[in-house]
């Protein structure tokens, strides 16, 4: 498409509108905005004339070829939850859920338009989300909004469940996918930075069958997890910091909530963030990660065996890999899968998740320490 073909902001906000408005809400819609900083879907926080607020979002079908898988999975989340009591929280809330708007012909719960697949959400109201760990407070939020998250699903049967992301967080898989790439095109080897990438992915490769050879010997057993637990898909209240809804459910699915718990510190304790641009402010925080896994582990000890906790130091370590190792596939792949701003942006944030990976690694023997003092 050329630049003259590209709508004009004025056209693609009336499209967003049009698209908005073939969902079952009670009021024309009077604005729109993109709404947060997610790496995979476009999202947009909608308010109708009548002060409601939604948010719609164009799912990746690149990333999601089956939308309808997607949509099953979370409404029938949402039936699940609505089979208990909404747990009451401390500032007087009740933990929430993002809930399916259905198209206003009866149609189902999502828009097929142009070829692109569209969806309405229901709107969480005076809460905020931070793309890093704010304190020690937010940590525990953080590792609560895990804890309950999972407390609630881990009784809805797996087999209830689409795989929406065949492969998705079970790291051998990535690392077929990036044996492949290497073979097909290689690495430049005038860039530095994927020459390091590539050693340090050689140098570590024994660590990547670590959760699934567990799976496969019994002592890990698959749930319903999350898929994707970091810090910004976690809602705090506006007033009181309270953690009220973990959003983002497109990668619901059966798994190890291993690669949870280790995706949630991963994101939460490394305060310079997935898109820091100073590699030696990259850090594993232990300071940070002491409230947010006591604050998980405060909800959900109750239905994790004796090895889900013995592997969680191996699962920080893993999933951190997993996503430099994703990133860095990417890169080699044209980026074809994560948003970037620039053609060495996943090359960038490779580099950040390997020297997290490196920063664990030096802390190891504290790590356990730590799990083996909260558990």
């Amino acid at each position: 498409m050329s630049a003259q073909d590209q709508p004009t902001a004025p056209a693609a906000a009336e499209r967003l509108k049009a698209i908005a408005e073939a969902f079952a809400i009670a009021a024309p819609v009077r604005g729109l905005a993109p709404l947060g900083s997610g790496n995979v879907n476009d999202t947009y926080r909608v308010e109708a004339a009548d002060g409601a607020l939604y948010v719609l979002q164009r799912l990746n079908t690149a990333v999601f070829p089956r939308p309808e898988l997607v949509m099953g999975n979370i409404a029938r989340v949402g039936e699940h939850l609505d089979g208990r009591n909404a747990p009451r929280l401390r500032g007087g809330r009740s933990w929430e859920m993002p809930r399916l708007v259905p198209l206003r012909d009866g149609g189902g719960d999502w828009l097929d338009k142009d070829g692109e697949a569209w969806r309405l959400l229901t709107h969480i109201d005076d809460t905020v989300s931070h793309d890093t760990v704010q304190d020690a407070g937010h940590a525990r939020e953080v590792g609560r909004a895990l804890g309950r998250f999972h407390l609630l699903i881990h009784d809805l049967p797996c087999g209830q469940l689409a795989d929406t992301l065949e492969g998705f967080h079970v790291t051998p898989r990535y690392l077929a996918a990036y044996r492949e790439l290497l073979e097909r095109s290689g690495v430049d080897p005038t860039c530095e930075a994927s020459r390091f990438c590539q050693t340090f992915v050689a140098e570590r490769e024994e660590l990547v069958p670590a959760l699934e050879q567990a799976r496969e010997q019994g002592r890990l057993r698959e749930r319903p997890i999350h898929g994707d637990p970091k810090v910004n898909n976690v809602l705090l209240d506006r007033h009181s910091g309270e953690a009220v809804a973990l959003v983002d459910l497109d990668t619901v699915k059966p798994g190890l909530v291993q690669y949870d718990i280790g995706d949630c510190l991963r994101s939460g304790c490394n305060p310079a963030g997935e898109e820091a641009a100073d590699l030696n402010a990259v850090t594993f925080d232990l300071g940070l990660c002491r409230p947010m896994l006591g604050g998980y582990l405060e909800l959900a000890r109750p239905f994790l065996s004796q090895a889900d906790l013995e592997l969680i130091p191996t699962a920080v370590r893993l999933i951190s890999f997993e996503l430099g190792l994703r990133f860095f596939s990417d890169h080699l792949a044209g980026n074809r899968y994560f948003k970037c701003r620039h053609p060495r942006h996943n090359l960038e944030r490779a580099l950040v998740q390997f020297r997290l990976v490196e920063s664990i690694e030096a802390q190891e023997p504290e790590i356990q320490a730590l799990v083996e003092e909260l558990r």
